[in-house]
């Protein structure tokens, strides 16, 4: 479900919580997590304020790997100017399949480029000052408290995007709570639905769990409807995305289940098929290949059948997203 906005008049959510002090005191209670980190499920303990690292290899300061704007997002993200995407160093997940991995997975390089929360600030004035739609803060989870810091150090410089949270979906969700009425647009990527796949392919435990957890969570915040402005962009909302894997190793069926059982069947989807064999796939039995054309067709004739029908899918062949919401009226992609 969506709804219109007149662009040139909403403000993001975060820009409200400002005045009153409560964006300072949100930024405070998250930078105390980072003492004894818990700021993902990995729940390291050790304490990041005095530079101790994580299992995700980073420590105080947030590791900004590139900022550009960017135009491979769904359309309603990208518009004309592209989403100010912040690409984060390192992660809280070991994807075998990253398509990042030269940044996620790639410590000994990522630490050389670690940045204070006061350029962080600078740098999402700079993407704004592009003409960029929104700030992506892509893979953010193990930086939140670094995040939220730059965003309280943005607001007085005039910063006024939406704020989209593109996460792997392995969430704590003391943070996400704290994030209510923070973040504009919640994107995440719901991986598997059976935890052995999550220790397998991306070596961590409760992957399913905590993901659903989260999506729950976030879900709770923005609800259904999709906050669209009149220049066509989103503003407000939640897309889910699922990548399709090869050998069905996402559990497209029980996970869409249960984004429409425990969820809602309203919520907006991004199904993608861009899946290809990189980093550690290539030497994995069965992610060692791209999907087939009938994996993919098969989860969308899933979608129609289970009555999903908010949303994008992209092309089989291409990375572009199909673009009108995919209805009984203008379906899937055969």
């Amino acid at each position: 479900m969506s709804t219109s906005v007149c662009a040139a008049r909403w403000q993001p959510s975060y820009r409200a919580l400002y005045p009153s002090g409560e964006l300072a005191r949100r930024s405070d209670r998250l930078e105390r997590m980072l003492a004894s980190c818990t700021v993902c499920p990995g729940d390291c303990r050790v304490d990041r304020l005095r530079n101790e690292i994580a299992a995700c290899y980073s420590g105080r300061n947030p590791i900004v790997s590139a900022y550009v704007p960017h135009f491979g997002e769904e359309p309603v993200l990208c518009g004309t100017h592209g989403a100010g995407n912040i690409f984060f160093g390192n992660c809280n997940l070991r994807c075998v399949y990253c398509q990042n991995y030269q940044i996620s997975q790639n410590w000994r390089t990522e630490r050389t480029r670690e940045v204070s929360v006061e350029r962080l600030a600078e740098i999402m004035i700079e993407l704004q000052d592009k003409g960029c739609h929104n700030i992506g803060l892509v893979s953010p989870t193990h930086f939140v408290p670094q995040i939220v810091r730059a965003v309280l150090l943005a607001v007085p410089l005039g910063l006024r995007l939406p704020l989209v949270y593109n996460t792997n979906a392995y969430d704590a969700l003391p943070v996400l709570r704290l994030l209510d009425g923070v973040i504009d647009v919640y994107l995440p990527d719901l991986k598997y639905s059976e935890e052995e796949m999550g220790w397998k392919y991306s070596k961590v435990k409760g992957y399913v769990h905590h993901a659903r957890s989260a999506l729950t969570e976030m879900h709770r915040q923005l609800g259904d409807t999709v906050v669209m402005g009149d220049d066509g962009l989103i503003k407000r909302g939640l897309v889910i995305r699922h990548l399709v894997l090869p050998n069905d190793l996402a559990g497209s069926r029980d996970t869409l289940r249960f984004i429409r059982d425990r969820l809602s069947p309203h919520v907006s989807l991004s199904v993608m098929a861009q899946y290809y064999p990189t980093h550690k796939a290539r030497e994995t039995n069965l992610v060692n290949r791209r999907i087939q054309p009938m994996e993919y067709y098969r989860v969308l004739d899933l979608l129609e059948t289970m009555g999903l029908e908010e949303g994008w899918a992209q092309e089989f062949d291409s990375a572009d997203y199909y673009r009108p919401d995919f209805t009984r009226e203008t379906p899937f992609i055969r």
